[in-house]
């Protein structure tokens, strides 16, 4: 049977789609250039010289590039098959993977297995996507407590997160957004409502000073509860609560709950990323979409990921 999509949808069909590296080659050829073979030094359209199997060749400026080049993929030692399968196994997975486990299920070491992750933890960030609108709850949350309850943000020795839910009337979730951020003051509060969150929309927040100056940037603040009340934080802000909680509980079930505070902005990125499509029609879409991504992402070398990426 012919397949509609160019995408797998189980993982029969994609063991069928992606039997070696030539043809994982030709799936990331067609993603980077639709419309044809583009150099990406002298920007031309034209048909590549094949130098090698995975070296090609502008005949108009004789720059060489190949598909990979510039990407998440590139200049690995790791074959592209084995790539492709990490991705179908992180995107499929209900509730992804530990690198423990992809190490087991691909077969490959624990450093490559965890290494991949943070790559595709990378590419999950789209540059591009579309800021949050409407009606959006934004509040802190511990990583491992809770937000209220002692002076907000200091001695805490916890993570804080801030985190963003679209809300949808009647009721309902939308999109969310979540940042690990220093400390609770308007310094990094602000920015991320700015950098997340279109001018315009009702930014519902407590009674919060960090949140002040919300209104000098084009938002309407509406004000659910003064952060001395002592609601607790599933009646003032449930959309909030609601994220934290399984946030928590995903690090908790699929990572045992060992982030390091160094890495822990890849982790709310792939959260993030798994929420936002949770009603997708296909998991295979999904891996689709993380491989798309992959290639529109830049290199990431170990380095960065051992020393913290910087997602700024």
């Amino acid at each position: 049977m012919e397949r509609k999509n160019d995408f797998p949808n189980t993982y029969r069909e994609f063991i069928e789609m992606f039997p070696d590296d030539d043809a994982c080659v030709a799936f990331l050829a067609k993603l980077r250039w639709p419309e044809g073979f583009i150099c990406p030094a002298c920007k031309q359209a034209s048909i590549p010289w094949n130098a090698n199997r995975d070296r090609l060749i502008c005949p108009i400026c004789r720059h060489q590039t190949s598909v990979t080049a510039g990407t998440i993929f590139d200049k690995t030692r790791t074959p592209l098959k084995t790539w492709f399968e990490a991705a179908w196994h992180v995107s499929t997975a209900k509730s992804g993977m530990s690198a423990k486990t992809l190490e087991r299920t691909i077969g490959t070491s624990y450093k490559v297995a965890w290494m991949m992750l943070h790559r595709f933890r990378v590419a999950m960030v789209n540059n591009e996507r579309s800021q949050l609108s409407g009606i959006v709850e934004v509040d802190e949350s511990f990583v491992g407590g809770e937000t209220h309850g002692g002076k907000r943000g200091r001695g805490t020795g916890k993570s804080i997160v801030v985190i963003a839910v679209e809300i949808k009337q009647p009721k309902g979730f939308g999109r969310v957004r979540m940042r690990h951020i220093p400390d609770s003051s308007g310094d990094s509060l602000v920015p991320f409502i700015c950098d997340m969150i279109a001018p315009g929309s009702v930014v519902r927040t407590d009674g919060w000073k960090g949140y002040n100056s919300v209104t000098d940037h084009g938002y309407q603040r509406e004000i659910i509860v003064q952060s001395s009340s002592g609601d607790p934080a599933h009646v003032s802000m449930p959309g909030v609560h609601r994220i934290a909680s399984l946030f928590k509980r995903w690090i908790l079930g699929t990572h045992q709950g060992s982030v390091l505070p160094l890495h822990l902005q890849s982790y709310l990125e792939e959260f993030t990323f798994r929420f936002n499509r949770r009603t997708s029609r296909s998991r295979g879409l999904v891996f689709r979409r993380l491989i798309e991504q992959a290639v529109i992402t830049k290199p990431t070398t170990m380095e960065d990921i051992i020393h913290g990426y910087d997602w700024n």
